[in-house]
């Protein structure tokens, strides 16, 4: 099963990109795991977006080439970063590769709420794109105090009980895929 992960934070240290680490980390037998990078796509701009640059076309190539995606965000100004929501906006408009694609979302925090607000906000950008969302019951990966369950040195999360639900999470999401 091929998925990519999209990756709200730029930051090389970033514990979101670390959870998507992970995620590849865990789940390499089983799934082929491309994290894309968006920090270098272009601003959306209507005006561009019959002839998009390389880089959009080919981040637009492999969502709509994978079987699922995994969205992971932080949460900044109790929101969703510019460059996610850029990185949406792109695959929203003309071919509009998102539609009826397997989307799950996740995300990590040195707060306390665990990115609740930012996810919220990216369900309801999701909704507005027609993506088949696994359903948050049960499966909403809020990882607050990330601080004290990532390693340090890997930059992977090491703390067992989210490991265990971050797999648990995952495996409800593969077998979504397949329904």
């Amino acid at each position: 099963m091929k998925l990519v992960a999209i990756v709200g934070s730029l930051r090389k240290d970033s514990y979101n990109r670390g959870l998507a680490e992970t995620i590849k980390e865990r789940f390499v037998q089983n799934i082929e795991l491309e994290i894309l990078e968006i920090g270098q796509l272009p601003h959306y701009n209507q005006d561009d977006e019959f002839n998009p640059s390389e880089l959009v076309l080919e981040f637009k190539r492999k969502v709509k080439e994978a079987d699922g995606v995994i969205i992971i965000t932080p949460e900044f100004n109790w929101s969703i970063p510019g460059v996610l929501k850029n990185a949406l906006d792109w695959l929203s408009r003309v071919d509009k590769v998102l539609i009826g694609k397997p989307v799950m979302t996740g995300g990590a925090t040195m707060g306390i709420a665990g990115t609740l607000r930012a996810q919220l906000q990216i369900r309801e950008i999701l909704t507005a794109l027609q993506v088949k969302l696994l359903p948050p019951v049960g499966n909403e990966i809020l990882i607050s105090q990330a601080h004290t369950k990532f390693d340090e040195e890997t930059g992977l999360l090491k703390e067992e009980a989210t490991l265990k639900f971050v797999d648990d999470v995952v495996e409800r999401f593969v077998a979504f895929i397949k329904e």
